[in-house]
């Protein structure tokens, strides 16, 4: 760890000047205190820098908590072992297909109809949607069969093998449409609200909700709620995931070591004495013994972690490996023959290679590098290596 700027520390040993650039913006907002926390995947993002931990007083910014509310991960580890999957003559594509027919993934992939593991679920979110006073069908009328799917981009399901020969069941996902509406909805209110106040800000996306006002309040309701959304879109994929697995292995499924962890949300926590609002923009909760995953791209290792409660990173660690080319950059510089060798010896949609080039595990920083950088903040559980991989198009 490194003081890079006034208020500004950085555990990243692999930081673009541009990205560097954006810290040091974020860490200029005088209602930030006392600094932001550069994790070792910081890359640009939307106002603020995706990997940082920003701790605000009486405020947030509604852009730099992120359009994907409550995106992060959840894992769950299994009985079986590499054995049974390796012997199953059913086959890996068999149990990707099955997979892929029980979760929608894909932008504006959606369920028919909530299925009977997703009715508790939903009757929660509408309860928690009443008590915070709105309803999220004013946003995205369909929200009920958003819960259960993947979405696109850099989600994924996989599963997975640790260094025991263990199987477990890892994936990526947030809040979708109806929490993108949301933020995109609290973003906008910022904005025109520091407009009205005459508020000059550094970039329009650092404009901010003051704690107080009907305005901030609100946004705090639906965030939570979103927050709480996707943390059970990410169990009710699971549920339909594990059953998948079950009836592909001709066997019940024993869940054990279930883990689960946002990396885009705010809570009010306490730090260095103080009560803070404190943004973690693709990063997780490491606090002392916490545990947590921290994925690297499609073709490399992830990581089931235990939080060392680093008090100078705000108990917090990196979210996954970080870009490093953009989308457009990756497309410009890979091909589908390097992503083809990226995934040797894993089960994938191989048909639709050219979808996902931009996910190609070299556009990443190296994983093992960004977990060497945070060896003060988290301890590794397990390292886990993909053998099969779902992702939307």
């Amino acid at each position: 760890m490194q003081q890079i700027a006034k208020g500004l520390l950085n555990w990243a040993s692999v930081l673009e000047d541009a990205t560097r650039e954006q810290a040091v913006q974020t860490a200029t907002m005088p209602f930030v205190r006392p600094h932001v926390a550069l994790m070792p995947d910081a890359h640009l993002g939307m106002g603020s820098t995706v990997g940082s931990v920003i701790p605000t007083i009486r405020t947030v910014m509604p852009a730099s908590v992120g359009v994907d509310i409550g995106c992060g991960m959840a894992a769950v580890r299994t009985q079986l072992g590499i054995d049974d999957v390796q012997g199953n003559p059913r086959g890996l594509a068999a149990l990707r297909t099955a997979i892929e027919a029980a979760v929608p993934v894909s932008k504006g992939g959606y369920t028919t109809k909530v299925a009977p593991t997703a009715e508790p679920k939903v009757a929660e979110l509408e309860a928690a949607a009443e008590k915070a006073g709105f309803d999220p069908a004013s946003y995205a009328g369909n929200w009920r069969l958003q819960l259960g799917t993947l979405g696109s981009g850099n989600h994924f399901i996989e599963l997975c093998v640790d260094e025991d020969g263990r199987v477990w069941v890892f994936l990526h996902s947030g809040s979708r449409g109806v929490g993108n509406r949301i933020a995109q909805h609290h973003v906008k209110v910022a904005q025109q609200l520091c407009e009205k106040w005459w508020i000059t800000l550094p970039h329009r996306d650092l404009a901010y909700l003051v704690e107080g006002t009907d305005e901030f309040w609100r946004y705090i309701r639906e965030l939570r709620w979103a927050q709480r959304f996707a943390l059970l879109n990410r169990a009710e994929m699971l549920d339909r995931i594990v059953g998948c697995l079950a009836e592909w292995a001709g066997t019940n499924i024993q869940r054990t070591d279930d883990v689960q962890c946002h990396h885009n949300y705010t809570e009010q926590e306490e730090h260095g004495g103080k009560t803070v609002w404190l943004t973690r923009k693709g990063a997780i909760d490491a606090s002392a013994g916490r545990r947590g995953l921290i994925p690297g791209s499609m073709g490399t290792r992830s990581y089931v972690v235990t939080g060392l409660g680093n008090p100078a990173s705000f108990n917090s660690a990196p979210h996954g490996a970080g870009r490093n080319f953009s989308r457009r950059a990756a497309r410009d510089r890979f091909t589908v023959e390097q992503l083809a060798e990226a995934m040797q010896g894993i089960e994938w949609r191989a048909e639709n290679a050219d979808a996902f080039l931009d996910e190609i595990p070299a556009a990443y920083k190296d994983i093992d590098q960004v977990m060497e950088d945070a060896k003060d903040l988290v301890t590794i559980d397990h390292t886990l290596r993909q053998i099969l991989n779902v992702k939307g198009d």
